[in-house]
């Protein structure tokens, strides 16, 4: 690879942004669907029992695929916009990348393509930052881990004092 594509730094920052998109994808698709399954929310406190519910489980299913899925695609389309560029101008490299994260966000629709948007915005300032070791790519496999145990810790705390 050439001296602008370096593999290793973009691919540790890649897997934090994997981190930091899949966590904010878990607690965003908690919010807008409480009840995957249909059931009626009749009350503020049915509404937010179900976002403590629902976010470990979005997250339990949608972080693998992110972090693996999410990771390699945001890698190849950074890739491919940065070959393209060579022949156009500089300046589309933003924009190329944009779309070739949108492309692979497609797979299923929505779900999918708003975790690509969000892998992407997250990718793009973690970039501004310049935030690229290998230490801090680890230290980042935390944040989901975090969110898992402070949902599933309001949903014990919310069970053991409300009797449903």
């Amino acid at each position: 690879m050439n001296n602008h594509f370096q593999l290793g730094p973009i691919f540790s920052r890649k897997i934090i942004s994997a981190s930091i998109s899949g966590s904010l994808f878990a607690i965003l698709l908690g919010l807008m669907i409480t009840s995957p399954f249909g059931e009626e929310i009749n009350s503020i406190g049915e509404y937010f029992h179900g976002v403590l519910l629902s976010t470990p489980v979005y997250l339990m299913y949608s972080f693998p695929v992110i972090l693996v899925y999410g990771t390699v695609t945001s890698t190849i389309s950074d890739y491919i916009a940065s070959l393209i560029v060579k022949f156009t101008s500089a300046k589309l490299e933003i924009y190329l990348s944009f779309v070739f994260h949108v492309l692979f966000g497609l797979v299923l629709l929505g779900y999918s393509l708003l975790a690509a948007v969000l892998f992407f915005l997250v990718d793009r300032v973690l970039a501004r930052r310049d935030i690229a070791s290998w230490k801090s790519a680890l230290k980042s496999l935390c944040l989901p881990i975090m969110v898992w145990i402070v949902f599933m810790g309001g949903v014990y705390v919310v069970d053991s004092i409300i009797d449903y």
